[in-house]
């Protein structure tokens, strides 16, 4: 089963060797030094899934599975009791 997992991430190199997550186009996260070099080593020996997966990790913009909708919620629910 093929999974087409794209969550948005792209990222670039500076010319000063600051690497830049975006998430749909925005910055989200800017690594420096050993972090930047850590994160391309990381990205490179991958394929794409991965990478969204490890700029997702980096970034903290990722699902964790206990999310739920606040109107869900006990204390926001207003039915009266």
């Amino acid at each position: 089963m093929a999974s087409d997992v794209d969550f948005g991430f792209t990222y670039r190199a500076r010319k000063n060797g600051d690497i830049q997550i975006l998430h749909q186009g925005k910055v989200a996260a800017t690594l420096r030094g050993v972090r930047a070099a850590d994160f391309i080593a990381e990205v490179e020996g991958t394929g794409p899934e991965a990478g969204q997966q490890v700029m997702a990790r980096l970034t903290g913009n990722y699902k964790r599975g206990n999310e739920r909708r606040a109107v869900d919620h006990p204390r926001n629910r207003r039915d009266g009791s």
